[in-house]
């Protein structure tokens, strides 16, 4: 499924202030980390299996670089378990 770029950009921009990284006692959202559109752009490429399955295969296919990019994680080793819902809510609606 294939969206066009204004809903990829809503996409981009919920996940941006709603999604974050658990690093120590912090949250580092992905739009303050510049992972939001990597992430809305990963989810798009599988909306059409449907919510669970697009954020979890996102998740596991943005790698994120820690460090000097020496170490590369998948991004869904990064955010808390509650987080995995929050994203299937989001894209819930362009799914289908």
């Amino acid at each position: 499924m294939t969206l066009d770029e204004n809903h990829l950009r809503e996409i981009e921009v919920l996940i941006a202030d709603r999604i974050y990284i658990r690093v120590a006692n912090w949250n580092l959202y992905l739009g303050d980390a510049g992972l939001a559109k990597a992430l809305a752009i990963e989810c798009s490429v599988n909306l059409g299996e449907g919510p669970e399955i697009a954020a979890r295969k996102a998740l596991e296919g943005v790698q994120v670089n820690l460090g000097s990019g020496n170490t590369k994680l998948p991004l869904g080793r990064l955010i808390p378990p509650g987080q995995i819902f929050d994203l299937e809510e989001i894209l819930g609606p362009y799914c289908g």
